[in-house]
C-alpha cells in the first residue's frame, strides 16, 4: 500500500469488490458501498467485513460520506451484445442517472466508471456520447478507453470500457490512460496444481482436438486465446483453448459444456476453469473467500472487474487526489 496516496472512495454497484481491491492497493479507503444482488453482497461482506447498502435508487445523498473518488461498474445487461440493447430506455439503464445524482450532490474529485465494450457502439455511439456529455456538463473533464485485461498482466481476454472524469477546477491537466504492460503471461501460470481442479473435467465422446502450432500462433498474436479444438459443434461454451495462451472472457451467463469459463486442454484432459482459477484471472488476492456455490461463483466473477486494470487506471489519476 502506498501511504502517500491515501484517499476516500465509494464503491457503487460493488459486486464482489474488484474496484475496492484495485483502489485499496493504491492506498484508497472505501467509506461506502452499494450492491443490490444479495449473493454478491454476501461475498463482499464476507471478504471486507462491510455490508453494502442495497438499492442505489433508495439511498439519499446525505447518507453517503464525503469522498474523493466515486467508482462503479454500472449494470452491463442493458448495453451488452447479449442483452436487448435497450440502453437508457430500460429501467436499469437509468442507473447511470443515479450515479450522476450522487456526483452532483457530493462533487468528488474523480468519477471512475466501467461498462461493457459494446457500450461504445450502442445506439450508434449516442449512449456513450450522452454519458460523457453529462459528466462534462457536471464539470468533469472526461476521457474514455476500451482496455483489454490481457494487456495488463492478466491472462484473460477481457475488453471493457473505462470512463474517467476529473473535476475541471482541479487544473490537473489531461488524463491519460495507462500504457500496456508488455508482459507475456500464460493461463498455464495461474492454474491449480496437483489435480485440485479435476472435478472440472469434461468427459465426452464428441471432443475433437486439432493439430495447432501454438507457438507460431502466439508469435503472431501474443497474449491471445488460442483455440485448439471443439466439443460437439463448437458453439458457445464448446470451444477448447490452449493453456499456453490466454483465457477467453469469463462470463456470468452462457451455455455449453464449458459455460462461463470456456474449455481448456490441461495435462491431456479437457476441463472448465475452477472458481479459484477464475479468482486469479480477475486479479483477486489469494485468501479471497469465493462463494462456495459453483454457479454463483462463476456468475460473480463473470460480472466482476479485473482488479489489476482498476489499479493501473487508478494509478494514473491518484496524483490529483
Amino acid at each position: 500500500m502506498i501511504e502517500d496516496m491515501a484517499f476516500r472512495f465509494i464503491d457503487l454497484f460493488a459486486g464482489i469488490g474488484g474496484f475496492r481491491i484495485g483502489l485499496e492497493r493504491l492506498g484508497g479507503e472505501c467509506v461506502f458501498s452499494s450492491e443490490i444482488d444479495r449473493h454478491a453482497a454476501a461475498t463482499y461482506e464476507r471478504n471486507f467485513g462491510h455490508k453494502p447498502a442495497g438499492d442505489i435508487t433508495k439511498i439519499d445523498a446525505s447518507e453517503v460520506p464525503d469522498h474523493e473518488v466515486i467508482c462503479g461498474g454500472f449494470p452491463c445487461q442493458p448495453f451488452s451484445v447479449s442483452g436487448k440493447q435497450l440502453g437508457f430506455e430500460d429501467a436499469r439503464g437509468t442507473l447511470f442517472f443515479e450515479v450522476m445524482r450522487l456526483v452532483s450532490a457530493k462533487r468528488p474529485k474523480v468519477v471512475f466508471l466501467e461498462n461493457v465494450a459494446n457500450y461504445v457502439r450502442h445506439q450508434g455511439g449516442k449512449t456513450l456520447k450522452r454519458t460523457v456529455g453529462m459528466l462534462e456538463e457536471a464539470g468533469y473533464a472526461t476521457k474514455w478507453a476500451v482496455l483489454n485485461a490481457s494487456d495488463y498482466g492478466v491472462p484473460q481476454a477481457r475488453k471493457r470500457l473505462y470512463i474517467v472524469g476529473i473535476r475541471k477546477d482541479l487544473g490537473s491537466g489531461e488524463f491519460k490512460f495507462p500504457e500496456t504492460s508488455g508482459a507475456r503471461v500464460r493461463l498455464k501460470d495461474l492454474l491449480l496444481l496437483n489435480g485440485a481442479a479435476d472435478a472440472m473435467r469434461i468427459e465426452r465422446d464428441d471432443i475433437r482436438i486439432t493439430k495447432t502450432d501454438i507457438a507460431e500462433v502466439l508469435d503472431r498474436r501474443p497474449n491471445k486465446p488460442v483455440q485448439i479444438g471443439v466439443i460437439n459443434k463448437g458453439g458457445q461454451g464448446e470451444r477448447i483453448y490452449s493453456v499456453e495462451g490466454h483465457a477467453i472472457t469469463l462470463s456470468a451467463y452462457g451455455g455449453g459444456a464449458a459455460a462461463k469459463t470456456g474449455a481448456y486442454l490441461v495435462d491431456g484432459k479437457v476441463r472448465k476453469l475452477h472458481p479459484e482459477e477464475c479468482r486469479r484471472l480477475m486479479g483477486f488476492p489469494e485468501g479471497y473467500r469465493v462463494d462456495p456455490r459453483l454457479n454463483q461463483a462463476y456468475k460473480q466473477f463473470g460480472n466482476a472487474v479485473v482488479a489489476d486494470v482498476i489499479e493501473a487506471v487508478g494509478r494514473k489519476f491518484v496524483d490529483v487526489l
